[in-house]
């Protein structure tokens, strides 16, 4: 594939000519009409189509809107909305720390946020480190004070010149701590601008990305093991998507090897009319399943390891499959199709994105030979032990202790034989994701016992030039899912626990709390399948995600399927909750739905809950600029459990159908519907579906 070029807004004389026409007609009306549509239906996709919009056509273009007593009146999209508060503060007071100590370069940015709501929104903590630099030069300040003082001055002028508006109240605080107050007209302008636009990515540099995750083992059923893959790469994928990258979505299965040899061989023996004789009778696997598939695997494993003859034999067949026999490719076609079948099921409960594409092992076998040729020109393979190794850079050793090398194991790239290895196949993969692909960030979603292979992996392949230096090659690892005993979760047998399994026991607990609570309340529950469903399967993927992926994981449906705490059905009634009240107060005449084209109300801050849950809001962008970097989905599950909370001390402080005034009534109502629109966009991102009532 070619790398897909970027598309280019239209010139400014072109938006202008078209700016003219809607006037002309008086469009106005209608496009607001359609785009409230839009961003109701769909908030995901809304969101990154204004953004772009916003972006490239200077975000103008939003409907006016009446400001806070004593300020200047605002534009909804006028703010930047792409960079998000903290990503602004950074700039201004890095820019203010330059204009003051030009020579003076920090590791960091001291930016943090306040912890007492009086002390600021946020704390600028450089002047500690600033006087530590200037200590002892000619006219060096006397105290960390005086800097912190220096600083206020120069963030004001910064401040002014990269955000007007934003910056209030700045004061110095302890040993040189300066506290920094927004502007309460600018945070309900940048609310605003999410109420009439939705919130949008942080602005971070985009480019096409491969996520490779998942991989299952074709004829073997998928297990505990891959939940953690599968969960946390589909929601990696959606987050870069969200922020703007080109997102590729690779399952590099294991279709190749000798189990297929095995298989195969065992198979003609005993189920000949499934995968067929030598001369390839046979129309396929029928009516096996998945798990007589695996039934069939262990025998075969077994007798691969006691009988020489069947050694032989399956070894014969891994050749004739290797030199494309045609028989020998049906019934492995058969067994990948299989299996292909039964992972698209497990996929589809789990939500994954449909764009997942199958690239197994045998699809990069055509290219292992010039990986082997390319790492021989280049210097970095050599012989040991009959095998063909890289070792990793300055672990060479030298001929005279080649047997007895103590240091890093090497990579094994072509074994004694003259097989290739797991680590082939991955050199391989590397360069049709760069060559073919066009891939600018690759990524690697296993679990953290394979962090060796994958730093020996791309150490080789950057010494080999596989991949330029532009091209990130990126191992994101996770830990174990552990039983509630703390230990390797398994079976009462002691057997892995098959993923279907798994989700099926979930949602079998849900829908017992569903019938139970009903009862309990006199009531039925429509369609509790399709609610449990989708309680027990959100509960398995949020109980994964919350967690910090580099930790192991206790994995409890007791607690994953708890109404209290950061789980996905006390996130699912959150926002039934707010949502439900958004509809009570639209129902009442209130809210921020009216004619098209109308003013939006305006959003007044007058409480500390109301302000709180605003800067909260806003927040949203500084987490997904984290996530996109460092890849750990459970700040988003933080960030969301953190919004309900802020609202609920929001609805409990401040009356929204009750309010004291109209005005104030609108502006309440309009912060419930960003909160259930913002609250939407998390979940979906993370993968979980809402629901409407609950």
């Amino acid at each position: 594939r070619s790398h897909r070029p970027t598309r280019r807004m239209a010139s400014s004389a072109t938006r202008e000519s078209v700016a003219a026409y809607v006037a002309t007609h008086e469009l106005e009306p209608k496009l607001n009409a359609m785009l409230n549509e839009l961003v109701q239906a769909r908030p995901e996709n809304a969101q990154s189509w204004m953004s772009g919009y916003l972006a490239n056509a200077g975000g103008n273009g939003a409907p006016a809107t009446k400001a806070s007593a004593g300020a200047a009146p605002v534009v909804a999209g006028a703010a930047k909305p792409l960079a998000s508060v903290y990503a602004l503060l950074v700039d201004i007071c890095t820019s203010a720390q330059k204009s003051l100590y030009p020579d003076v370069t920090l590791d960091g940015h001291y930016v943090t946020e306040c912890t007492k709501p009086e002390w600021g929104e946020y704390q600028n903590n450089t002047a500690l480190s600033l006087y530590g630099k200037l200590k002892g030069t000619p006219g060096a300040p006397t105290n960390p004070r005086a800097v912190a003082t220096a600083l206020v001055e120069a963030m004001h002028t910064e401040g002014a010149r990269i955000e007007p508006g934003m910056l209030g109240k700045l004061d110095v605080s302890g040993a040189g701590f300066v506290n920094i107050h927004l502007v309460r007209a600018w945070i309900e302008a940048r609310v605003l601008d999410a109420a009439v636009g939705g919130m949008r990515p942080p602005a971070v540099r985009t480019c096409k990305a491969v996520v490779d995750f998942s991989s299952p083992n074709v004829a073997k059923e998928m297990h505990v093991g891959h939940l953690r893959s599968t969960i946390i790469g589909d929601t990696i994928c959606r987050v870069l998507e969200f922020c703007g990258y080109e997102v590729l979505r690779i399952n590099h299965v294991g279709d190749w090897g000798t189990q297929f040899g095995m298989l195969i061989t065992h198979l003609r023996e005993v189920r000949p009319e499934a995968v067929g004789a030598a001369d390839g009778s046979a129309d396929g696997l029928g009516s096996l399943e998945i798990g007589d598939l695996v039934t069939f695997y262990k025998a075969a494993k077994r007798r691969f390891d006691e009988d020489e003859a069947f050694q032989t034999a399956s070894r014969a067949a891994v050749v004739a499959l290797q030199v494309g026999d045609e028989a020998c490719l049906k019934a492995w076609r058969a067994l990948c199709s299989k299996s292909r079948d039964e992972f698209g099921q497990i996929y589809k409960t789990l939500g994954v994105d449909a764009r997942l594409e199958e690239r197994g092992e045998s699809f990069y076998n055509p290219g292992l030979g010039a990986v082997v040729q390319r790492l021989d020109a280049a210097g970095v393979l050599v012989a040991s032990a009959g095998a063909r190794v890289v070792y990793p850079e300055g672990a060479e050793p030298s001929a005279a202790t080649d047997e007895k090398n103590d240091g890093p194991p090497p990579l094994i790239v072509v074994k004694s034989d003259g097989g290739y290895m797991y680590s082939t196949t991955d050199l391989a993969a590397i360069v049709h994701r760069v060559a073919e692909e066009r891939a600018e960030r690759v990524l690697y979603v296993t679990d953290s016992g394979q962090s060796l292979h994958f730093s020996r992996v791309f150490d080789a392949a950057r010494r080999a030039e596989l991949a330029p230096a532009s091209v990130t090659l990126e191992h994101v690892p996770f830990g174990l899912v552990l039983g509630e005993d703390g230990k390797k979760f398994k079976t009462r047998s002691g057997e892995t626990v098959r993923l279907a399994d798994l989700l099926l026991e979930a949602v079998r607990i849900a829908k017992e709390d569903l019938l139970k609570r009903a009862e309990e309340r006199g009531e039925g529950v429509e369609g509790v399948d399709a609610l449990a469903s989708s309680i027990g399967i959100s509960a398995v993927k949020y109980a994964d995600l919350s967690m910090n992926r580099n930790s192991n994981y206790r994995f409890s449906y007791a607690k994953m399927l708890a109404l209290t705490g950061n789980t996905a059905p006390y996130m699912l009634y959150a926002y039934a909750r707010i949502a439900g009240i958004q509809r009570k107060a639209r129902a009442s005449g209130g809210g921020s739905e009216g004619p098209a084209g109308a003013a939006v109300p305006a959003i007044l801050l007058g409480t500390a809950e109301e302000r709180a849950l605003a800067m909260h809001l806003l927040r949203l962008p500084e987490v997904l600029d984290q996530v996109e970097g460092d890849l750990l989905p459970h700040r988003l599950c933080d960030y969301a459990y953190e919004l309900s909370g802020k609202f609920n001390q929001f609805y409990e402080s401040c009356p929204v159908n009750n309010a004291p005034s109209a005005e104030l009534r609108e502006s309440r109502v309009a912060l419930c519907t960003v909160t259930a629109s913002t609250l939407r966009l998390v979940l979906s991102v993370l993968g979980i579906p809402t629901l409407e009532k609950l």
